[in-house]
């Protein structure tokens, strides 16, 4: 042979390894770095395309179901170029890989390469009876396309699990179509075979993250269902916290005009809001359930009426003896004297009792001549149980019915705010990968106030991420606006709204923030999917402490 010709075949030979090389490198990049699967096969697709220099080709992605699914379709001669990036839809049916019977699908090529895990070569689609190829010949009928040479990959992971398939047609050569050479199959069976492990390693982290967001919510749900007074709060934050996030992301002018997030941000915060009251899954249940002061595994104030029936029984018992010796003197005028004296004790202690259940019930506001009365009820009677003289309220009955807000004593209350505590723990003891890092921050943050004065850290607002305050906006709104608190009705919009204001104004939520989610109209937006619809009452804006237009 000709020295001269060697060389320059050698040369050729050398060429084609490089540029093959550069093409796998370059693949290997991208696939590393992609994290959305549709581009992720489209770039397979099209290493492939470019590399063996085919007019077209398909990829398919694999169902559950053993479906294959068109993910990008290229071809460049009838200047298609569908799914994937496209945004175009790809109109044509799944294919499955079994028939009903169970036997492969011979009638769709990739079907059967599926099914084999084989990669089968057809140098002439027209010139080839070994499988059936009827429909590829009745789409270039359809196109006037003419298909001849074509490769079918199933691509199948470390495992022999199939997660893809590959299908290239008509490689060119000097402006021709030619047949697959074999250098040109081991070189697309390396492509398969990295796409390959890539898929399986985005579906391994994508199926991580999926099970990582069913546990968040499972564990928000467990909560909900532990406490049927606070039930949909751990699923209502979430929802309201991503919304006003969106429209923080969305404001254009304004302080808060330069914050912005990717999807990547929009994750982390959804999960911190999932799992912002994680630790209340600690917090005991008569203490999480409290719905009424006196309630603790069952509600006391049943024993109080009852020794309030008793204080009316030592009264009636002692009015009777006086009453039955004023009739035997024949003494009617003492006799209408105690009658009167009597029915305005027993009906006084009806209004005692009226009044204790009243006050068992708790709300925003006690006032401190009711919290009085309570003392003097128990100052005032008496009542004798099982030969044992004692006060009618014990220290215990008088110390919570006299709470001024809510229904939880110093002592609860403190039990109910280590959840956040407790929360950290929990989320700072998890190993989050760097995507996540910012969620115990960001879930921790949501009881904090701008001013320090918030718990657990008592950091202020410059201490604290945007994303944090945002949370802490979304924990209030949610809490003000909640119908299933028992110790309070369910408040008025506008209400809900004037209270903020006047908290934005007491430094304890972020000003900038709350401006925002007024002018941005989330407060309606979120009003009308979870509040009743008596509470959406008119709101004039301009009437809300503090707020200003952006």
């Amino acid at each position: 042979m000709d020295l001269s010709i060697s060389k320059t075949v050698t040369e050729e030979v050398l060429v084609e390894s490089n540029i093959a090389l550069k093409h796998l490198l370059k693949l290997a990049t991208e696939l590393s770095a992609e994290h959305d699967t549709d581009r992720l096969l489209e770039h397979i697709l099209e290493s492939a395309i470019s590399l063996s220099n085919a007019e077209g080709g398909t990829i398919y992605s694999v169902s559950e179901n053993d479906q294959l699914n068109f993910a990008t379709l290229i071809n460049e001669p009838l200047g298609m170029h569908m799914g994937g990036t496209s945004g175009i839809e790809i109109p044509f049916p799944s294919i499955p890989i079994y028939l009903d019977s169970g036997k492969p699908n011979e009638s769709a090529l990739v079907a059967l390469a599926a099914a084999k895990k084989e990669l089968i070569r057809i140098d002439d689609v027209y010139d080839c009876s070994a499988y059936d190829l009827s429909a590829a010949r009745a789409m270039d009928k359809k196109t006037g396309y003419h298909t001849q040479s074509v490769l079918t990959v199933p691509m199948a992971n470390h495992e022999s699990d199939l997660n893809g398939v590959l299908q290239l047609i008509n490689p060119r050569s000097n402006g021709k179509v030619v047949p697959f050479s074999k250098a040109l199959v081991e070189l697309i069976c390396s492509i398969t075979s990295l796409a390959a492990v890539a898929l399986t390693n985005r579906q391994l982290i994508d199926d991580m993250e999926t099970l990582f967001q069913a546990f968040t919510r499972l564990i928000a749900k467990a909560i909900d269902e532990k406490s049927p007074y606070t039930g949909g709060h751990c699923r209502r934050v979430p929802e309201l916290t991503m919304m006003i996030a969106e429209a923080v992301h969305n404001a254009e002018q304004g302080p808060m005009a330069d914050f912005k997030m990717d999807q990547a941000d929009r994750h982390e915060l959804s999960l911190a809001g999932w799992l912002h009251d994680c630790g209340k899954i600690a917090i005991p249940e008569y203490v999480m359930d409290k719905a009424t002061k006196l309630h603790s595994v069952y509600d006391k104030i049943d024993l109080v009426v009852a020794k309030i029936e008793i204080a009316k029984r030592d009264v009636e018992l002692n009015y009777v003896a006086d009453i039955a010796r004023a009739e035997v003197l024949d003494q009617q005028e003492k006799v209408n004297q105690l009658k009167q004296e009597l029915d305005s004790k027993l009906i006084k202690l009806d209004e005692e009792s009226a009044f204790l259940q009243k006050a068992n019930i708790g709300g925003e506001f006690m006032r401190d001549e009711d919290q009085q009365r309570v003392q003097a009820l128990a100052d005032t009677y008496c009542v004798e149980i099982a030969s044992q003289r004692q006060p009618l309220l014990s220290d215990e009955e008088v110390y919570n019915l006299s709470i001024a807000r809510g229904t939880l004593t110093k002592e609860e209350r403190l039990v109910i705010n280590k959840h956040m505590d407790i929360t950290l723990e929990m989320l700072e003891a998890l190993p989050f990968p760097k995507h996540l890092r910012r969620v115990p921050e960001f879930a921790g943050g949501h009881h904090e106030k701008m001013d320090g004065t918030g718990y657990p850290k008592g950091l202020t607002r410059e201490q604290m991420s945007v994303p944090a305050r945002i949370m802490a906006i979304a924990d209030i709104f949610e809490a003000l606006t909640a119908a299933d608190r028992p110790y309070k009705d369910a408040k008025p919009l506008s209400e809900c709204l004037f209270i903020m204001g006047k908290m934005k104004l007491g430094d304890h939520i972020d000003p900038d923030l709350f401006d925002v989610f007024v002018s941005s109209g989330v407060y309606l937006e979120y009003a009308k999917q979870y509040l009743k619809p008596e509470q959406i009452d008119e709101v004039d804006v301009s009437k809300i402490p503090g707020f200003e237009a952006s």
